[in-house]
């Protein structure tokens, strides 16, 4: 009996400890939290008008949105000069893959677009790995280019861009 209690008692502590470090972990941030940082959450209700449409929300350096998917969305990215623009997402509560996860950019006007396309699988192993999945397109006009995704995956998403000059390159 007293063996007993003794590998009771080790394992219990085993386990209290392991649990305490995820919980230290998750409230110490990391995940979700590292991949918002200082951004604000943007709730694309608003109606910017742009390529013949009308877009809910700019997005820049400074945002982010968040949203669920299956589903579609777009956004608005404002280019000061030609840049790459990567729209990165980070996934949450992941139910099924789906088969695709498609993200359009477009240049200013809609005069082009350029069609960035990946499996759900892909999508799915690229968040797993890397804890996110992007896409990225370089775009050469100034003004507001329309950026719209669409996917079957089931979860929920958080998303943001990043703007790099191609000048810099």
């Amino acid at each position: 009996m007293v063996g007993f209690v003794t590998v009771f008692t080790r394992s219990t502590q085993v386990i209290m400890g392991t649990v305490l470090a995820l919980v230290l972990g998750v409230g110490c941030g990391g995940g979700r939290a590292d991949f918002i940082g200082g951004r604000a959450k943007d709730t694309c209700d608003a109606e910017w008008p742009v390529c013949s449409q009308v877009a809910g929300c700019i997005l820049g350096q400074e945002s982010y949105m968040e949203g669920r998917l299956p589903g579609k969305g777009q956004f608005i990215v404002q280019l000061k000069e030609a840049s790459t623009v990567k729209v990165r997402f980070y996934l949450e509560d992941v139910v099924a893959a789906g088969e695709e996860t498609v993200v359009t950019f477009h240049e200013e006007g809609c005069r082009s677009r350029t069609r960035e396309t990946v499996s759900g699988r892909a999508a799915l192993d690229s968040a797993e790995k890397l804890g996110e999945f992007n896409r990225e397109a370089d775009l050469t006009g100034v003004g507001d280019h329309l950026v719209e995704f669409e996917s079957d995956m089931q979860a929920r998403y958080v998303l943001k861009v990043e703007v790099a000059s191609l000048r810099n390159r």
